[in-house]
């Protein structure tokens, strides 16, 4: 069977995975799959799961928050700023919502954090505009 090499990559970890049989991936498109001897592509992963296998073996799980995938002369690169890598299809969902979870409360913590910085700004301009206050 043909493979190829999967190369992994985010801001903190690196692996090659050789002998890879199957890549199954999502874009804006919709789904696609890649085989050994795929001819050059790039395009930017969606948000989710994504899925790899190696001949002989189950399907390994990827979760991805987006990601770059490009492929080219039987090596399929993937950058992104995190994954989660796992066997066990619920698992890695469970990890996967936990996480999303996570990054909403700091998104809503950062949210709300620049609100309060605007409503302070908009005063003290409003406190100048007055004559109140002659410095920033």
């Amino acid at each position: 069977m043909n493979t190829f090499v999967l190369h992994l990559q985010s801001a903190t970890q690196y692996e090659r995975i050789e002998n890879v049989a199957s890549f199954v991936g999502e874009d804006d498109s919709g789904s696609f799959g890649i085989l050994a001897g795929h001819a050059r592509m790039m395009t930017s992963l969606a948000f989710g799961l994504a899925r790899f296998r190696t001949p002989g073996a189950d399907w390994e799980f990827l979760a991805l928050p987006g990601a770059l995938l490009y492929f080219v002369d039987n090596q399929l690169h993937i950058n992104t700023r995190r994954y989660l890598r796992d066997a066990d299809y619920q698992r890695i969902g469970a990890q996967l919502q936990e996480q999303l979870l996570k990054e909403e409360e700091i998104l809503h913590d950062v949210k709300k954090s620049l609100r309060r910085l605007e409503e302070e700004m908009f005063k003290r301009l409003w406190q100048v505009q007055r004559g109140g206050e002659t410095s920033l």
